[in-house]
């Protein structure tokens, strides 16, 4: 399988556009405080401009299964990403009720004992994939900081793809040709490394990102 790639933090119908033009795998959209925020009637109306093949991911913070369901429900989301220390029966109960097609992604944030999270995690039949992001003391995601990726590849991201781990935090068009190269991770999410400014995308970043990230992708497949 080829490299998955997420264009996260999208508020408008011309940046997720863009990103699927680009040929992102998946568009994000955050429902928690940011800059990036949306709304569930902006995201309906997003969604419904895009092609059937594109995954739409809602991004929740600190969100209960009854707002993450209805969410999905209205917005016609393809998956969901928990971008916090989640109750564990979650992801079962967000099936459970949305059907087993619901991708679902947690978020742990680079740091010590993220190992022993990811271990516990990963053993949840329930959960599709873990995205690796980098915290400030300012922000959980979005930060435009990266993690040691020397570090990050020789504990978190051992068997990468088979565990199906995301590398975030700090990517742009200009670093994730080396963040692949080192972590070899099955996908990648970009948020503020390819904007104009917090809440806009900057489609020609967009663009680069994409095709370095496929270029880097195909070179770890050959």
């Amino acid at each position: 399988m080829s490299l998955w790639v997420k264009i996260c933090g999208n508020t408008s119908a011309a940046d997720a556009l863009a990103a699927v033009e680009a040929g992102a795998d998946a568009v994000g959209f955050v429902f928690a405080a940011s800059p990036r925020k949306v709304t569930e009637s902006e995201v309906a109306g997003i969604v419904a401009r895009l092609p059937k093949t594109v995954e739409t991911i809602g991004v929740f913070v600190d969100a209960t299964v009854e707002e993450i369901y209805s969410t999905v429900r209205m917005c016609h989301l393809t998956g969901v990403q928990l971008h916090w220390d989640a109750p564990a029966e979650m992801p079962s109960r967000l099936k459970s009720r949305l059907g087993r097609e619901l991708r679902v992604l947690r978020v742990l944030h680079f740091g010590e004992g993220v190992a022993e999270k990811a271990a516990a995690y990963g053993k949840d039949p329930n959960v599709d994939g873990l995205l690796i992001d980098s915290r400030t003391a300012a922000a959980a995601g979005g930060t435009g900081v990266a993690y040691s990726w020397e570090s990050a590849a020789g504990t978190i991201f051992i068997n990468a793809k088979e565990r199906k781990l995301v590398a975030a935090g700090g990517l742009t068009p200009k670093n994730v040709g080396e963040a692949i190269a080192a972590l070899r991770p099955w996908g990648v999410d970009v948020v503020s490394g390819v904007e104009a400014e917090p809440g806009r995308k900057d489609p020609v970043k967009v663009r680069e990102f994409v095709e370095r990230a496929r270029g880097a992708g195909a070179n770890l497949a050959g």
